[in-house]
C-alpha cells in the first residue's frame, strides 16, 4: 500500500505528483528544486546555494516520513550543465557520511523553472 508523504516544511508539489511516497519501508522522494518554502522563490545565488536549499527540502520531507539523511540509499542529481558538478559536489559531499549512498549524476537540457540542479532520493527505513 502506498502512503503519501507531505509536509509544509518543503515546497508543495507543483504538478500531479507527491513530495514523496512510502511503500514497504522504502521512501521515494520526487525531484527537489531549490525553492525556499517560506518565500516560494528560488534561493539567491548559484549552484552551491541551490544545492544547499535542496538538501534543506530533502531533509524536511525525510523527517515527515520518519527518516533522516542517513536513511538515503540512492540519489539522482540532475544538472543544467555538467560544469556545475564541482560546486554541487562540494555541498553534496557534506550531507552524507560513509557508507555514502549510490549516486547517478546527469546533465540535462533544461530543468523546471530554469533551476541549476534538481535532486531526487530513495531512502529506506
Amino acid at each position: 500500500m502506498k502512503n503519501q508523504i507531505s509536509t509544509n516544511s518543503a515546497p508543495a508539489a507543483i504538478g500531479p505528483y507527491s513530495q514523496a511516497i512510502e511503500v514497504n519501508g522504502m521512501i521515494y522522494l520526487s525531484g527537489m528544486l531549490p525553492i525556499d518554502c517560506v518565500t516560494g522563490d528560488f534561493v539567491h545565488g548559484g549552484i552551491k546555494e541551490q544545492t544547499t536549499q535542496i538538501f534543506v527540502n530533502i531533509k524536511a520531507v525525510l523527517s515527515a516520513a520518519g527518516a533522516n539523511i542517513d536513511n538515503v540509499v540512492k540519489t539522482t542529481v540532475f544538472l543544467s550543465d555538467i560544469s556545475l558538478f564541482e560546486g554541487m559536489n562540494q555541498i553534496y559531499s557534506k550531507q552524507f557520511s560513509e557508507p555514502f549512498p549510490a549516486r547517478s549524476t546527469v546533465a540535462v537540457k533544461d530543468l523546471p523553472k530554469n533551476a541549476l540542479v534538481e535532486i531526487e532520493v530513495i531512502a529506506v527505513k
